[in-house]
């Protein structure tokens, strides 16, 4: 074989490998993230900050909340500490895709079209939408009832087209607190909303004369999400958030915010 012959065939040869490294993709030329982060001895988790009762800053500036704990807990049984990085909601998943965290924990809700894009842990947060009402107003008792009534709502929420959906007509408020006291001042006969919402509202003031008298059957979960291609990570994650439950500290944590466990 001549040489210019030789040189071309190692050439096509090369070009081939390149060509089927291109068409496996970066998840198949990349490491599973676990080995990384242990190596490290760091786990970088990216949260809002600004978003009570799950990751806020407390009187003294500290960053405190239930996603925090969690957080801290999971780092703990990864051998591992934990970094937060704060950041905006709508840049926090886009910065798993930056490489900036190795985790985002914010009660970041489960699916479908995430999970087409990231992996996640199993959930350990559940959520159902509940019916709220004031002290004393037995005219509401289930989501039926909401036909002709006024329903406080932040307009354009998944809770305010639900609220229309069973017929209620809405009064426009900019978020739970706001909705919650115009049904506490009778300016609204009932709000549907978060009943995690609901159960931080009434840890921190349990004499509000407003109570629950319906929820959905069905639950929003949410979970740890990482970058797609981490079965060894996503494992050890699921492996901590077991021993968590296991060993207490989860209902322990979830009193401290809730009063009640939000696992279910």
């Amino acid at each position: 074989m001549r040489f210019t012959d030789a040189f071309r065939s190692k050439t096509l040869i090369a070009a081939g490998l390149a060509a089927l490294l291109q068409l496996a993709g970066p998840a198949a030329a990349r490491a599973d993230d676990l080995a990384a982060i242990k190596q490290a001895g760091v786990i970088k988790i990216g949260t809002e900050g600004t978003y009570p009762p799950f990751t806020y800053h407390d009187s003294s500036n500290k960053l405190v909340g239930f996603d925090v704990e969690i957080g801290q807990e999971i780092a703990k049984r990864l051998g591992v500490k934990a970094e937060f990085l704060e950041g905006k909601w709508d840049g926090l998943i886009a910065g798993l895709d930056a490489g900036r965290y190795d985790a985002v924990i914010n009660q970041v809700g489960i699916t479908e079209a995430r999970q087409a894009k990231y992996d996640f842990s199993k959930p350990y947060i559940a959520s159902k939408a509940v019916l709220i009402v004031r002290d004393g107003d037995d005219s509401i008792k289930g989501f039926a009832d909401l036909k002709g009534k006024r329903s406080a709502q932040s307009l354009t929420s998944n809770f305010g087209k639900l609220a229309e959906k069973y017929g209620a007509t809405l009064v426009g408020t900019d978020g739970f607190d706001q909705s919650i006291q115009l049904v506490l001042n009778g300016r609204a006969d009932t709000t549907l909303n978060d009943s995690l919402s609901f159960l931080d509202f009434k840890k921190h003031k349990p004499d509000a004369k407003v109570r629950i008298v319906a929820e959905e059957k069905d639950a929003d979960y949410s979970g740890v999400i990482v970058r797609k291609g981490n079965p060894e990570l996503v494992a050890a994650i699921n492996k901590a958030l077991d021993e968590i439950r296991a060993d207490g500290t989860y209902a322990k944590i979830s009193d401290t915010y809730f009063g009640a466990d939000v696992s279910r």
